[in-house]
């Protein structure tokens, strides 16, 4: 299975039974990913070596308003999409396996964790999974902490409070904060 082919069975939804070629797949990604990540992580990088670095980790350019102050984690790197002039503070976790689209103008908190997969519940399928992308909008702000769970999407201009648990979808135009988040405020 090609990374390309993986990406499209994700994007579809498809269950990654524990042990198939896309589970097999995802642990190869993970080596390169970590052993990107640890180049990112491991020194001080110039920004333009950081969108280099990171250009390598998801397979496509950034652009040159991308910015990202390391540390930055991902398990599988080759599924994240970002736009234009994005911005991931320090401590990040992107669990991209299902896919991470992040639109033109995003601010990105501090340690902020966007997962993409669950776990089958079955406690013998319990290493298997089925993946939901996690799509961001443009010119979303992304408070510190927050986290954001497989299959949400986040409207267009929105604030995710810090600290937030995202598990459903964020209305364009709104602030979303709590646990589980909730939409508090129209913008």
């Amino acid at each position: 299975m090609t990374v390309e082919e993986y990406k499209e069975h994700t994007a579809q939804g498809r269950y990654i039974e524990a042990g198939s070629e896309a589970h097999e797949l995802m642990h190869g990604a993970a080596c390169e990913a970590r052993r990107i990540t640890c180049e990112i992580n491991g020194d001080y990088r110039a920004p333009e070596q950081i969108r280099a670095l990171f250009s390598r980790l998801i397979g496509k350019e950034v652009d040159e308003g991308f910015g990202l102050f390391p540390p930055f984690y991902t398990d599988f790197g080759k599924n994240i999409t970002v736009g234009k002039r994005v911005f991931i503070n320090s401590g990040c976790c992107f669990q991209d396996q299902g896919g991470i689209e992040i639109g033109d103008d995003c601010l990105i908190g501090h340690q902020v964790v966007i997962a993409t997969l669950n776990h089958d519940p079955t406690p013998d399928r319990r290493k298997s999974m089925t993946p939901a992308p996690v799509r961001i909008g443009r010119n979303v702000w992304i408070g510190s902490h927050a986290t954001i769970l497989p299959g949400v999407t986040v409207g267009d201009d929105a604030i995710i409070a810090a600290g937030a648990v995202v598990t459903k979808d964020v209305p364009a135009g709104t602030i979303a904060a709590g646990v589980p988040a909730k939409t508090i405020k129209r913008i």
